[in-house]
């Protein structure tokens, strides 16, 4: 499906075709993190909030250890440079 997604290395939106499976995909409860989507090589960061999915080149779930605090972390820092 395509998804709108906030690209913070080009600094704009952009939409993907974002294929969202078990495969590919880790879905937090109780977390700030809603999910988080592998995604030609890069990730995809989705809290549980209005804002748009962030797209994060060239790490991956496993790069993180599948973890919702590391993924916060990435997001943290990727909008703070905004």
């Amino acid at each position: 499906m395509e998804k709108t997604v906030y690209t913070p290395d080009k600094g704009r939106l952009e939409t993907i075709d974002l294929r969202i499976t078990e495969e590919n995909t880790t879905w937090f409860d109780n977390h700030d993190i809603l999910m988080i989507t592998d995604f030609d090589g890069d990730l995809i960061i989705q809290e549980r909030n209005f804002n748009y999915p962030l797209r994060v080149y060239e790490v991956s779930r496993a790069d993180i250890g599948f973890d919702p605090h590391e993924a916060q972390k990435i997001y943290n820092v990727h909008i703070q440079k905004t």
